[in-house]
Formats: structure tokens, C-alpha cells, sequence
């Protein structure tokens, strides 16, 4: 990875567009190394004094409203949020006038001097990543996680030593930026930018199904931009990759990232220049990698294949997270992390917050927030966690994807279901008529989530499982599905 020591921004001019978590920290970052930074958000000034007083006394411009192509006089580079929509108009401007787009989060990998462990995938990222820190922490390494979970690393940057781990889970809409950039300004040259993509020496790929199809053009688009994790990866990088997972898979058994052209991205093809490892629950793998034999979790680690433990010892629910232990007994290993530490955090772990997290009994029936369940195939996964009766609370806003494999499960495994948020009557549509053989008894409206919570402690029953696993994002009523999910774990503690 890059050199641990920053060169000097001085004299850079720099836009921040999007104040947000990332955007903050990327401004302050910037302005404390010398930039001249101007920051854009599209808020309102009164919702932003927190984050803009602080920037002013920096030296930082701030400049709120609508952000129009003038905004680019005189910049050399864009640092982009991840939560800015790829196709506003001063981004397309930016490209056409030839000025280099970067982010947060590729800041911090051209500059951290410690090894970089990445984390993509459609659903498992925070839970995969969560546990390989645990894994590398508990084997004595000390470790940083973050990207799209926790605090921006890009502040910590001078805590960081070259010994240290860094595990970053990533979004398709960072990944964005990690791809190849334009040639150089023409304005000034930038010595602080490279010019190639960036890869994680060690990358994770867990799986590729739809999602944020409301923000990505196609699936061609989307997947390009996951593959960016792989994409730059060198002769000496190790790339993971799921054998259970149809697009995975070919690029492993290929060696080759192919992504054939869809709206808005061109046919893309790159070989994969590194070492491959795989891992999966349905066949054990050709080399390195980790798979599930006779009960047990097994790991193969150059050439030295061992079991670590049974899946009676572990005590998340599902199938789909014993992929993610797999996963991050790969990276973790890959990172130098200890079989007995990989165990003591496989049996202990519990989860993480807002993912089939259990949250309190009422009247004999267990209540469960799954709120990171903002796509119908995350939330199909939760369905199949359970075994007990269930009464569902589904809805929020839809991601433009499809709802038919997750209507089929519900109408096998799910007693009653609650609607609520902009989504329901797409979710009602979806699963009606009701078919004669289905387990669903009845389709309930709960307007919004104290609506539906409030339903759900009148139909739930001894041994039910009252499940907020929603399917769709928390956009029309909250800030992001953590919010939910807290709201949703305040309701239950009042019943």
C-alpha cells in the first residue's frame, strides 16, 4: 500500500460535495494539510451549523444550496460522499471538463500505512467485516475498522502504524471512485493523486444480487462497481471470493472479472492478477479457502487444511452468515490471524446491531430487528433463519428490485404480515391473491412503524417470531436503517 506519510496539499483547490459523515472528515483532513477547500451541500444551513462552524474557523468556504456547474471554477478535484447521486449535474460536468474525482475513502488507502483488509459484497459486508477485526484483534493485532461502518479512517490516518490491520467494509457507491481516474488536471498538476485505480492487497468478494438498482443504472453498473475492489489488485494481492455465488464463482474459476455492457457501463474485462481464494457451503475448495464438512467449519490456510469448529458451536442464525464467518475466517487468516482466535470469536460472537437482532420477549413471542434488511433478498435471507411461526413487518422505500423469490418465501414461511412506509402497496400487490397452500393467513396495513409494531403485539402468540426485516430502505421515514432499527428496539422496550 502507499507510503504512511501525506504529501503536502498546499495550494490544492478543493470541492467537498456532500457534507456528510465522510465529507466532514475529508474537509477537515484536507484544510488541516494545507488545501484551500470549498465544501458543498445541497441542506440547509440551519441543519448544518455543527459541521460548518468548525470547517469556517479552518479556513474551509462553505457554500449551500444548489450545486451548479460554477461551483467548479478554478477546482482541481472533486472529493465526492458517497451518498451524492452520480448523475447530478455538476459531477457530469465535472467529467466532461476533465477534473479528477475522488472520495474519502480513496484518500485514506493511497496514504494508510498499514495493510489493507477490503470488504464488498450485496449483503454480509458489516457482519464479515465485524468479525475478521475481531479475529485479527483477538489474535493480538492491533486493528481498525471502518469505511462503511463506523467513523471515517481517514481522521486517524496519524494513528495508524505500518504493523497495524485495517479492515475497511465497502459500498458499491465507494467503490465508485476507486477505479481508474481521468489524466491529470490541466489546471495543476496534482502530486497527491494517483492516476491508476486502487485495490485492497487483500479483497473480499461476498456475493452480487441486486440492490440500489434506484442509484445504479443496471446490474452492469452496480457490479463494475464492486469489482473495483479487485480490479487494480497486483501479482502478491490475494483476492476471496464465494463458490455459492454465481458471479463469484466464474470470476474465481476464470481468474477474470467479466461484466458484460449494460445501461450505463461498457463491457468490462480484467484478469485477476493475484492469488485466488474461495469459500462457500456447498463444496469444499480447490486450494486455500474454507468450507463446511461433516458439521464442522473447516479452514485451509497454505496447504494446511484444519477444522475449527462445529456449527453447534455457533450462535448467529442463518445460513447466510455462516458465509460470512467462512468469508472472515479467509481474511482474517490472510491477515495473520491465529485458528484459536478465529474460534473464540466464531462461538462467541452474537452479531451486530440491527441484523437479526434480538431485542426483547413479549408474551412469550421474541421480537427481532433486522433493519439492515433494505433489500428484498437480505430480507428473504432472515426468513430462512426461522423456523418458529412468524409475523413480518415489511416496508420502507423501494430500490427499483425485484420482489417475486421473497414473495414465494413469505407465502411459505410467514404467518401474518405487516406493511408499512411508501413500499406496501407494492408488497400487498406482490403477494396477491393470496395462493390456497400459502402458510399467510392475512395481509395487514400498519401505515408506519409504530402503526405496524403496535398490529404485531395484537396478532403475536406464544413462540411467534415478531420479525422487522423490511426489505426495502428507511428513506421515507428515517435517516438510514440504523435509526430505524433503534426506533424499532425503543417500541418493543415499551410494550
Amino acid at each position: 500500500m502507499p507510503a504512511s506519510t501525506a504529501p503536502p496539499f498546499t495550494d490544492q483547490r478543493l470541492l467537498v460535495v456532500g457534507l456528510a459523515r465522510e465529507g466532514g472528515v475529508a474537509a477537515r483532513w484536507l484544510a488541516e494539510r494545507g488545501a484551500q477547500v470549498v465544501v458543498s451541500d445541497i441542506r440547509p444551513a440551519e441543519s448544518l451549523a455543527d459541521m460548518t462552524t468548525p470547517l469556517k474557523q479552518l479556513g474551509v468556504t462553505v457554500r449551500l444550496g444548489p450545486q451548479t456547474p460554477d461551483l467548479l471554477k478554478n477546482i482541481d478535484a472533486l472529493v465526492v460522499s458517497p451518498g451524492v447521486p452520480q448523475d447530478i449535474p455538476l459531477l457530469q460536468a465535472a467529467r466532461t471538463q476533465n477534473i479528477p474525482l475522488t472520495s474519502e475513502t480513496r484518500l485514506f488507502a493511497q496514504h494508510c500505512p498499514a495493510p489493507i483488509i477490503g470488504v464488498t459484497g450485496s449483503s454480509g459486508k458489516t457482519t464479515t467485516a465485524t468479525l475478521t477485526a475481531k479475529m485479527l484483534e483477538t489474535s493480538g493485532l492491533r486493528t481498525w475498522l471502518g469505511g462503511n461502518i463506523g467513523e471515517p479512517l481517514l481522521g486517524r490516518l496519524t494513528d495508524i502504524r505500518p504493523t497495524d490491520r485495517v479492515v475497511m467494509e465497502l459500498s458499491s457507491f465507494q467503490l465508485l471512485y476507486w477505479s481508474e481516474q481521468p489524466p491529470q488536471s490541466p489546471r495543476r498538476n496534482l502530486p497527491w493523486r494517483q492516476t491508476q485505480g486502487l485495490s485492497p492487497h487483500i479483497a473480499a468478494v461476498l456475493n452480487i444480487t441486486p440492490n440500489h438498482l434506484d442509484r445504479h443504472p443496471s446490474m452492469a453498473h452496480y457490479t463494475a462497481a464492486k469489482a473495483q475492489i479487485l480490479a487494480h489488485q497486483q501479482a502478491d494481492d490475494l483476492a476471496i471470493l464465494s463458490h455459492d455465488d454465481a458471479v463469484t464463482a466464474a470470476w474465481a474459476s476464470s481468474k477474470r472479472l467479466s461484466i458484460a455492457a449494460g445501461s450505463g457501463q461498457e463491457a468490462f474485462g480484467a484478469p485477476l492478477k493475484g492469488r485466488v481464494m474461495t469459500f462457500g457451503l456447498s463444496q469444499r475448495p480447490h486450494n486455500d479457502g474454507s468450507w463446511l464438512e461433516e458439521d464442522q467449519i473447516w479452514l485451509r490456510w497454505q496447504g494446511e487444511p484444519q477444522a475449527l469448529t462445529p456449527i453447534s458451536a455457533i450462535r448467529l442464525r442463518g445460513r447466510h452468515n455462516l458465509a460470512n464467518i467462512l468469508a472472515a475466517c479467509c481474511l482474517a487468516a490472510a491477515g495473520g490471524a491465529t485458528p484459536a482466535a478465529m474460534i473464540e470469536v466464531i462461538t462467541g460472537f452474537t452479531g451486530v446491531a440491527h441484523r437479526l437482532e434480538e431485542v426483547g420477549h413479549h408474551a412469550g413471542a421474541l421480537w427481532v430487528n433486522d433493519s439492515i434488511a433494505t433489500s428484498p433478498e437480505r430480507s428473504l435471507a432472515a426468513l430462512r433463519s426461522f423456523d418458529e411461526p412468524l409475523i413480518l413487518l415489511a416496508g420502507g422505500r423501494d430500490k427499483h428490485l425485484p420482489w417475486q423469490d421473497w414473495a414465494a418465501e413469505v407465502h411459505q414461511r410467514v404467518r401474518e404480515i405487516i406493511t408499512f412506509g411508501e413500499a406496501a402497496p407494492l408488497i400487498e400487490a406482490v403477494l396477491t391473491p393470496i395462493p390456497a397452500d400459502s402458510q399467510l393467513q392475512e395481509i395487514h396495513h400498519g401505515q408506519d412503524l409504530p402503526g405496524a409494531v403496535a398490529l404485531a403485539q395484537r396478532l403475536a402468540r406464544p413462540g411467534d417470531v415478531v420479525l422487522l426485516s423490511p426489505g426495502g430502505t428507511s428513506y421515507d421515514a428515517y435517516v438510514d436503517f440504523a435509526a430505524r432499527g433503534r426506533h424499532f428496539r425503543a417500541l418493543v422496550a415499551t410494550l
